[in-house]
């Protein structure tokens, strides 16, 4: 979903209270294909929201007023002299209910279909079947929504994600590089929690901070994303959720668009403790080839002595060859220290 074409990113400075208990402080808003960020000046990430579930509180009025879908004590006020962000938010707002199904339609269409799959999940068909149904109807909006709503469970054990005003670039850039150039606000970094890196529904790609920390190539963080990437690409991450919520929460996404806010914090929990899918080392390798990076640095990093990843190395697609364009060392060094800040 891209509605404003015309724009890599937009930034603005607003102010941003978290509940009716704090005051307002000023923030830096950052407006990605699917993600509101909301940083502190020094460039500390306090939130971020799914453009999927973000409103306009007060209509056309001035200044306008944003809040997270079911939280009108969290807001955000952008005076009137920010209207290119007011206007893109208003704009990808607007594009993302063109792509919903109106309200009067949803309820004719879901009641049907919550009928009908409710018997058919009890009665004929195995949760399987249910499953995958329901990973074929919901939106690329919706999955954006559910992994945002994950990476908020998550955080109770990872901390807030990290970034500083000087990482940010970087980050967006080594995004880009690997993912694409509409991904760029997908790849988080987090303290804690994360073994190494995971992903989320929605495109969403997480690294421990480790991964930029503790090695000297920035192959290796590059390598672990296109691996998530990988395996999302085999194993759908929106799947994986709803093998493990149960198929009352199964249907319950289907018939209101909604997963049960305790069901997806006992998967945040689950994802945290469990290995990840066995990636094809074939499947990985040519990812690595289409992607044109090094394998073996990510080889290494996963296993120093190199005995469990050794075809990722033999067959490095870019022996004798730098990967193409990855990281200046200037960025590099910035990127490192995302959680220097925070």
């Amino acid at each position: 979903m891209t509605a404003l074409k015309q724009f890599d990113r937009l930034e603005a400075t607003g102010l941003w209270r978290p509940n009716t208990a704090e005051q307002r402080r000023e923030v830096v808003v950052s407006l990605g294909d699917a993600t509101l960020t909301i940083t502190d000046i020094p460039g500390r990430v306090l939130a971020h929201w799914s453009l999927a579930a973000v409103v306009r509180s007060n209509g056309t009025a001035l200044p306008a007023i944003f809040h997270p879908d079911g939280d009108p004590d969290e807001t955000l006020e952008l005076a009137e002299d920010e209207a290119e962000m007011i206007n893109g938010i208003d704009r990808l707002l607007k594009a993302i209910e063109r792509r919903r199904p109106h309200p009067g339609k949803l309820r004719l269409l879901f009641g049907v279909t919550a009928i009908g799959a409710t018997i058919a999940a009890a009665v004929f068909w195995a949760p399987g079947a249910l499953r995958s149904y329901t990973v074929k109807v919901v939106p690329p909006v919706k999955r954006a929504e559910i992994g945002v709503e994950l990476l908020k469970h998550m955080s109770r054990v990872t901390g807030q994600p990290c970034m500083t005003a000087e990482a940010r670039p970087a980050l967006q850039t080594l995004a880009k590089r690997v993912l694409g150039p509409k991904r760029d606000d997908t790849v988080i970094v987090v303290r804690d929690g994360v073994i190494d890196s995971t992903h989320l529904p929605g495109g969403i790609v997480v690294l421990n901070k480790s991964i930029l920390e503790d090695h000297e190539d920035p192959d290796v963080p590059a390598g672990y994303i296109l691996a998530e990437e990988t395996i999302a690409k085999s194993h759908d991450p929106l799947e994986r959720v709803l093998d493990h919520v149960g198929i009352v929460a199964n249907v319950q996404l289907v018939t209101t668009g909604q997963l049960p806010a305790d069901a997806l914090s006992a998967y945040a929990e689950y994802l945290l403790t469990q290995p990840k899918p066995e990636i094809d080392p074939d499947r990985l390798l040519l990812a690595f080839e289409e992607a044109k990076l090094h394998s073996s640095p990510y080889a290494y990093a996963r296993d120093l002595t190199g005995e469990s990843t050794l075809a990722l190395i033999e067959a490095d697609p870019m022996s004798g060859q730098p990967s193409q364009d990855i990281l200046s060392d200037g960025n590099w060094l910035r990127l490192q220290g995302i959680c220097s800040g925070t």
